[in-house]
């Protein structure tokens, strides 16, 4: 990729005299659009028969214009008015990604109405009822809106007592149809707009839940704004061309619901919606869309290119069409395994002779998301780069070296919807969002090589000897040694002498014909010596990473008893108390299912 299409880091370092150390950009931040509805009336205007957004139709797909979005938005904000939607009456939205439901977020935001997008789980799967519970009593909604009839089918209906209730598709009794809303006779919508300013909220973005119960992050329209001005004087390439994806990362989700989305608004560019997901039942979905139409972003979770690196290595025709026009790979959630990487990178040059800019940034919904990114050409996984414009980046360094991180700018939140005490507790006395994340600098003689993430502080441990244990850097160092073994690992020592891990087995390992639960615990003859040469295996670097013993977790981390979130995030704390019977046994050199390294 040419040098005119990114940009250097710039990184400007000053040390306090307490240690702590400050990081700023020295790219200059442009000017930032007061509401995310200036880019649909900008690009309705400039652009008006350009794609915005499009879904699966049949053997195609539907396409809406840049000036069909916007009469629609417009018909869309009239009829909420109409229906008593306001800034203080949010829409609570159950369903996934569709047209549908961007046209309906963006006619809340044309009236300064939040929307709060939530997982499709909370709503479906009886189990996670209990986080949609808290949720609906949290926001207190005006409207819900379902894609489907068959979403108000799963829900108790009693909670929603007195809130009008719109679907797009089926019939429910009292139900209003998206189509009805659209031709709804309302107040003019652009009285309305005209209220909207920089600090009105845009929505409400649940955060996961991995620590406590899911939290309202408030998102205001300078937080998304301001973000995508700080993505686009790092990515001058964004304005080269209108950007195009063929995505999938959820909505109610600050990655796919603010940073793409908005990244495709703001820049003019196309979102074809991806309704395939990175697992066996549906990545063949993804593989079809990508057959049909490439795009020039790419944004996935690691797991999600590890199953198209498969797919298109036996698939030359598919090689091509999504490596043609690919500006950039961009990779979040964890790091990008090397191998993977390095597949993705051969398979781009053999195609287009050149590799699009492979990258990874961090942030958090409480941050827009974006803060650090690392915006110029790396040859490794796991670094997360340097401070976005506009961003200060409060470094704490402890005795390793490693640093506490702090964030301030505008792309940061306001605060928790309805929660003055978590709000208070989220920030320092200077101002600063305290993320509870650790970085350490990729070389410290030059901090332009950027930042690489460390961590969750909440997450780490001490034996009883005193060493420190990184657990979240360790988790992901044995779910890559461990393999096709383990779904997931719980790294357990606190308080103890040893590290010991329960194993969430994978479906292959549970599905053994030897597996034989005794208690709680998976006993696995066949597969305990493949679990014993694999952590044998690893490096040896001391305590603080040696796996002594290991046990398997018959039951899957449950929903209902917030052990996962609806987001797949592993609530480690919950799990080691909901389950301390089998924490116990773990730590029982005579109970047969331990498995001893």
């Amino acid at each position: 990729m040419g040098l005119d299409r990114y940009q250097h880091h710039d990184v400007n370092k000053t040390v306090q005299p307490d240690g702590t150390i400050l990081l700023t950009s020295n790219i200059p931040l442009p000017p930032v659009a007061g509401r995310t509805l200036d880019w649909l009336l900008d690009w309705a205007a400039r652009t008006p028969e350009a794609t915005f957004l499009a879904e699966r139709s049949g053997p195609g797909w539907r396409e809406v214009s840049y000036s069909q979005a916007l009469d629609m938005v417009r018909a869309l904000a009239s009829g909420l008015l109409a229906h008593g939607i306001g800034p203080d009456r949010p829409i609570l939205i159950i369903s996934g990604n569709s047209v549908n439901h961007g046209l309906l977020s963006l006619a809340a935001q044309y009236i300064g109405a939040p929307t709060v997008p939530v997982a499709e789980q909370y709503a479906l799967i009886p189990a996670a009822r209990v986080q949609f519970d808290h949720i609906q009593r949290l926001i207190n909604p005006a409207m819900i809106y379902a894609e489907d009839a068959r979403f108000f089918d799963a829900l108790d209906l009693p909670l929603f007592d007195g809130c009008q209730k719109l679907i797009s598709h089926g019939d429910y009794r009292g139900a209003l149809r998206f189509d009805h809303l659209l031709r709804t006779e309302g107040e003019d919508a652009e009285a309305a707009l005209a209220k909207v300013g920089p600090d009105t909220v845009a929505k409400i973005l649940m955060t996961s839940g991995s620590t406590s119960s899911p939290k309202g992050v408030l998102t205001t329209h300078r937080m998304m704004c301001t973000n995508q001005v700080q993505l686009r004087a790092v990515l001058p390439f964004l304005g080269t061309r209108p950007p195009r994806v063929v995505d999938w990362l959820p909505w109610n989700h600050v990655f796919g619901g603010s940073h793409n989305f908005n990244m495709m608004l703001a820049n003019g560019g196309s979102f074809y919606i991806d309704n395939g997901k990175p697992t066996p039942a549906l990545i063949g979905e993804t593989i079809e869309n990508l057959g049909m139409l490439g795009g020039t972003l790419a944004f996935n979770v690691p797991v999600g290119f590890a199953m198209l690196r498969d797919a298109l290595r036996n698939d030359v025709a598919l090689r091509e069409n999504y490596f043609r026009d690919l500006d950039m790979l961009f990779y979040a959630g964890a790091s990008l395994p090397q191998d993977v990487w390095a597949d993705l990178e051969a398979m781009a040059r053999d195609v287009r002779g050149e590799v699009p800019l492979f990258t990874s940034s961090w942030g958090l919904t409480e941050t827009a998301p974006a803060c650090l990114i690392q915006h110029e050409p790396t040859d490794r996984s796991g670094i997360v780069g340097a401070p976005m414009p506009g961003v200060v980046v409060k470094l704490i360094p402890d005795a390793d070296l490693r640093c506490e991180v702090r964030v301030k700018g505008d792309n940061i939140m306001p605060g928790y919807f309805n929660d003055p005490v978590k709000t208070a507790e989220a920030f320092d006395p200077d101002g600063f969002f305290v993320t509870g994340d650790a970085m350490q600098f990729v070389d410290r003689a030059d901090v332009n090589k950027g930042l690489k993430f460390d961590g969750r502080i909440s997450e780490d441990f001490k034996l009883l000897t005193g060493t420190w244990v990184r657990a979240a850097n360790l988790r992901l160092d044995l779910l890559r040694d461990l393999g096709g073994l383990a779904q997931d690992v719980v790294i357990t020592g606190a308080d103890r002498s040893q590290i010991g891990i329960m194993i969430i087995p994978s479906q292959a390992l549970r599905d053994r014909s030897d597996a034989v639960d005794q208690g709680g615990a998976l006993v696995i003859p066949s597969a305990a010596e493949a679990i014993r040469a694999c952590l044998h295996a690893r490096p040896d670097e001391g305590s603080s990473t040696k796996v002594f013993r290991a046990i398997v977790m018959t039951e899957p981390p449950s929903i209902a008893e917030g052990e996962i979130t609806a987001k797949g995030n592993l609530n480690f704390r919950k799990i080691q108390t909901r389950r301390a019977g089998l924490l116990a046994r773990l730590y029982d050199d005579n109970d047969p299912a331990v498995i001893h390294i």
